[in-house]
C-alpha cells in the first residue's frame, strides 16, 4: 500500500518507537523501563517453548517493545486505576478532524449515483476484475541482513527446485518439504482463490500471465522469491458479478469527484511546493519522533502554499500517531514518494481547514464521547492484560507485581491464550518523560541463548532456523 494512503487510513493500532535509556548498556538486559529491567533470561522463558516463533532479533526487539508498553502502564494502573492522569487529547483531536472531513465530504461533494445496465456490461466485459485465480506457490525467503551472496544462493536454490518441477516433480510435495510460507506449506502450496488486489503486484502480474498448469520463473516479492503454478482462472457470470461491479463503479465516480474537490481546494490555497531538504527532516523526525523540537525549529516549513505550511511540527505530531510500520517506512522511502507522502498531509490540513471554514464542527458532546470511549478502550487493554492494577501481596512493592503482571500476559499473548493489544498512540505519551529503550547486546545474547536451546531440544530441519544477531535496532541503550 502507497505510503500517503496508508497516512490517509489514519489508523492508529501500533506500537510507537521508545526512546533511548541513559543507563550503560548491559549484555544481561533487553530493554528498560524506568526502574524495571527485562532480562535476557525472562525473554528466553518467554519464547524457548512457542517453537513455531522464529529466532531472530526482530521477534525479540518486538517482545522488548510490547513488554515496555505493558510495563509503563501497569505502572501508571497501579498508581491510578482510573488512569485519570492519561491525555486523550491528541487522539480526540485526531478523530474529531476525520469527522470534520467526512462532513466536508457529504456536503460538498455530489456523486451521480445511478449506474445504468448498458455501463454495467461494459465494465463486464472491458475488465479482468472480475476473474478469479486459484494458485500454488513455494516460497523461500532470505535471511536477515542477507549479503549479495546470500541472495544468490537463495535464487540459485529456487531454480534448482524448479529445475525439478520442469522435469516433472510434485509442486505439491516440494511446497510442503521447502517452501518458508507456513500459511501455506502444509498445504502443498495452496493459496485457495483470490481476486485480483488481493495478491501484491509482481506476484499477480505473474498469475495473469500464466496459463493454468504452468509453473512461473522466480518471482520477487516484499515477502521472499517465489515459484507460483497457477491452478484454475475463472469468471463468474454477469449476474454474479452485477453488484460488485455497481459498486465499483460508484467508487470510481466518488474518488473522481473527490479528486477534483481537493484539486479546487488546493488552487485557491496556492500551489503546494515541498521545501528542498523538507525529506530529510521528515526521516529524522521519523526515526526519532520522541525529540523535543525547539519553538524555531517546530516552525520550519516542510511544504508550503501562499496562505500557510505544513511544519515540522505539525509533522512530528502526526507521526507521533501513526503506527511504527509507518514511521519506519518514511525513514526508509526515497526523497520522491516521501515528497508525496508530506504533500498529502498538506492536503488533509487544508481539508480540515476548509471544513472548519465552512462552519463544519462537530457536536460538542462529541469530543467528551471520543475521550469517555477511549479512556474506556484503555481501561477494558488493561483489565484483559491483568494490569488493572496489578496484583500486589500485602507489603509487597509496585515494581516486583508490575513485573510478574506484564511477564504474565506477555506469554499469554506468545501462547495464544490471549491476543497482544498494542497501545498505539497512548505507548508515546506513556514513554513520555520516563527513561526506557532498548539494549542491543541484550537482544543479540537473547537470541544467542534461545537458539542454543532450541538446538538442545533436537528440533527439526524446519525449525532449526539459525539465530540472527541484530545489527542496530535503532533504540538502543548509549
Amino acid at each position: 500500500m502507497k505510503l500517503e494512503r496508508k497516512m490517509l487510513a489514519w489508523v492508529l493500532p501500533l506500537l510507537i518507537a521508545g526512546a533511548c535509556s541513559d543507563t550503560a548498556p548491559d549484555p544481561n538486559v533487553v530493554a528498560r523501563a524506568g526502574s524495571i529491567e527485562l532480562s535476557v533470561d525472562e525473554v528466553v522463558e518467554l519464547l524457548v517453548d512457542e517453537e513455531a516463533l522464529p529466532v531472530d532479533a526482530n521477534l525479540v526487539d518486538a517482545v522488548a517493545q510490547l513488554w515496555i508498553d505493558y510495563t509503563l502502564l501497569a505502572r501508571a494502573a497501579a498508581e491510578d486505576s482510573t488512569l485519570a492522569a492519561l491525555d486523550f487529547g491528541p487522539m480526540v483531536q485526531a478523530a474529531l478532524d476525520q469527522d470534520r472531513l467526512i462532513a466536508l465530504r457529504d456536503s460538498a461533494i455530489q456523486v451521480d449515483t445511478i449506474v445504468t445496465s448498458e455501463a454495467l456490461a461494459a465494465r463486464y466485459e472491458s475488465s479482468d476484475a472480475t476473474t478469479r485465480y486459484r494458485a500454488r506457490h513455494l516460497m523461500l525467503q532470505y535471511p536477515l541482513q542477507a549479503t549479495a551472496v546470500q541472495r544468490d544462493s537463495v535464487r540459485a536454490r529456487l531454480g534448482a527446485l524448479r529445475a525439478q518441477l520442469v522435469d516433472g516433480a510434485s509442486f505439491e510435495d516440494l511446497a510442503r518439504r521447502f517452501s518458508q510460507d507456513p500459511g501455506s506449506a502444509a498445504n502443498g502450496g495452496d493459496l485457495g482463490y483470490f481476486s485480483p488486489g488481493e495478491m501484491v503486484r509482481p506476484f499477480e502480474d505473474a498469475v495473469r500471465s500464466m496459463e493454468p498448469g504452468q509453473v512461473s520463473e522466480v518471482v520477487e516479492t516484499p515477502m521472499g522469491l517465489h515459484l507460483i503454478r497457477l491452478e484454475d482462472r475463472q469468471r463468474p457470470a454477469f449476474e454474479e458479478m452485477a453488484g460488485q461491479l455497481r459498486d465499483q463503479l460508484r467508487q470510481e465516480r466518488a474518488q473522481r469527484a473527490e479528486s477534483l474537490f481537493v484539486a479546487g481546494v488546493e488552487e485557491r490555497a496556492g500551489a503546494l511546493s515541498v521545501v528542498e531538504d523538507a525529506p530529510t527532516v521528515a526521516r529524522d523526525l521519523a526515526a526519532n519522533p520522541s525529540v523535543r523540537l525547539s519553538s524555531r525549529a517546530a516552525r520550519r516549513p516542510l511544504v508550503e502554499w501562499r496562505s500557510g505550511a505544513l511544519t515540522a511540527g505539525r509533522v512530528l505530531e502526526l507521526l507521533r500517531l501513526e503506527t511504527i510500520e509507518v514511521q519506519q517506512q518514511v525513514v526508509e522511502s526515497p526523497d520522491e514518494p516521501l515528497e508525496g507522502f508530506l504533500m498529502a498531509l498538506a492536503r488533509r490540513d487544508l481539508l480540515v481547514a476548509e471544513a472548519r471554514g465552512a462552519g463544519l464542527e462537530p457536536p460538542a458532546a462529541r469530543a467528551d464521547s471520543l475521550t469517555t470511549a477511549i479512556s474506556e478502550q484503555v481501561l477494558g487493554a488493561a483489565r484483559r492484560l491483568g494490569l488493572l492494577p496489578p496484583e500486589r501481596a500485602p507489603g509487597e512493592r509496585v515494581e516486583p507485581a508490575v513485573r510478574r503482571a506484564v511477564l504474565s500476559a506477555l506469554g499469554d499473548n506468545l501462547s495464544g491464550a490471549s491476543p497482544s493489544i498494542p497501545l498505539g498512540p497512548l505507548s508515546y505519551q506513556l514513554r513520555t518523560g520516563t527513561a526506557h529503550g532498548t539494549v542491543n547486546a541484550g537482544i543479540g545474547r537473547a537470541v544467542l541463548e534461545l537458539g542454543r536451546q532450541r538446538a538442545a531440544r533436537g528440533l527439526s530441519e524446519s525449525e532449526s532456523v539459525p539465530p540472527q544477531a541484530p545489527t542496530d535496532t535503532g533504540s538502543v541503550a548509549p
